[in-house]
C-alpha cells in the first residue's frame, strides 16, 4: 500500500468518526480514547501508519513532541579523558565530508579505507546498525563515541569492523575511570581519580594558553625593540 492511499484511508477514518461529547474534569479523563496501538509487523507501511498517528496524536494534544536532550561528551564519557574525547571529534570531523554531523555509509567507507581495513556494502551496513541507537542509517558523534566505549569495555568481536576501526585509529581507549571497577568502594575511588585528571587536564590546558601568549608577547617587544634599532 502507497503512502497516499494509507494517509487517505486515515484521513477517510477521521471524517467518518463520531464526534465526542464535551467532557469536563474527571469525566474527561476517563474517556478520553487511547491512542493507536504501534505497528509491530516492522514493515514500512507499519512505520508510515505509526507515524502518522503520532503525528496526529501532536495535533490533537494527546501527545507531546520529544525533547532533544543536550549532549556533552564529556560528562556522558567519563571513561575516556578530554583528550581521548577531542582526539576523537577530531577523526570525527574529518570523515563528515557532508559538515552534516554525521557519517553516512559512504563516508564510512571511505574512513575504512583510509584506515587500511575496507569493508563490504554489506559490513558497513553493520557496523553502523551496531550502534545506530536512532535507527537513521548514519552515525552522529555520540554514535561514534559508543564504538570507543564498547571497545574499551571489551564488547566488539576481535574480527568485527568497528573493532578494526577502534584499532586503527590511533586513539588509546584503556579504560581510565569507572567502567572496570568491581564494587562500589573502587569505584568511588576511580570516580575521583577521573574528576582530579579532568580538572588537572583542564589546568594544564589553561596554562598551556598562557604560556603561549607570554610567548606571544615577547617576540612582539623583541621585534619592536629590534625595529627601534633599525630606525633610529
Amino acid at each position: 500500500m502507497s503512502s497516499e492511499e494509507l494517509a487517505l484511508k486515515l484521513q477517510r477514518r477521521l471524517d467518518t468518526e463520531p464526534e465526542s461529547p464535551v467532557h469536563t474534569g474527571a469525566d474527561e479523563e476517563k474517556e478520553r480514547p487511547a491512542p493507536a496501538p504501534a505497528a509491530v509487523n516492522g514493515d514500512a507501511t507499519s512505520e508510515l501508519t505509526e507515524k502518522l498517528n503520532r503525528r496526529l496524536d501532536i495535533h490533537d494534544g494527546t501527545t507531546k513532541p520529544k525533547q532533544m536532550k543536550v549532549f556533552n561528551p564529556y560528562t556522558e564519557f567519563k571513561e575516556f579523558s578530554r583528550k581521548q574525547i577531542k582526539d576523537m571529534e577530531k577523526m570525527f570531523k574529518r570523515f563528515d565530508s557532508g559538515k552534516d554531523g554525521f557519517i553516512d555509509l559512504m563516508e564510512l567507507k571511505l574512513m575504512m579505507e583510509k584506515l587500511g581495513a575496507p569493508q563490504t556494502h554489506l559490513g558497513l551496513k553493520n557496523m553502523i546498525k551496531e550502534v545506530d541507537e536512532d535507527y537513521d542509517g548514519k552515525l552522529s558523534y555520540r554514535e561514534f563515541l559508543l564504538i570507543f566505549r564498547r571497545a574499551a569495555a571489551g564488547e566488539l568481536q576481535e574480527e568485527s569492523g568497528l573493532m578494526a576501526l577502534a584499532r586503527l585509529s590511533e586513539i588509546d581507549v584503556s579504560t581510565e575511570g569507572v567502567l572496570g571497577a568491581r564494587d562500589f568502594f573502587e569505584a568511588k575511588v576511580q570516580a575521583l581519580s577521573v574528576r582530579s585528571k579532568f580538572e588537572a587536564e583542564i589546568r594544564e590546558e589553561q596554562e598551556e594558553k598562557k604560556r603561549m601568549e607570554l610567548e606571544r608577547k615577547e617576540r612582539r617587544a623583541a621585534f619592536k625593540e629590534l625595529q627601534s634599532t633599525f630606525c633610529s
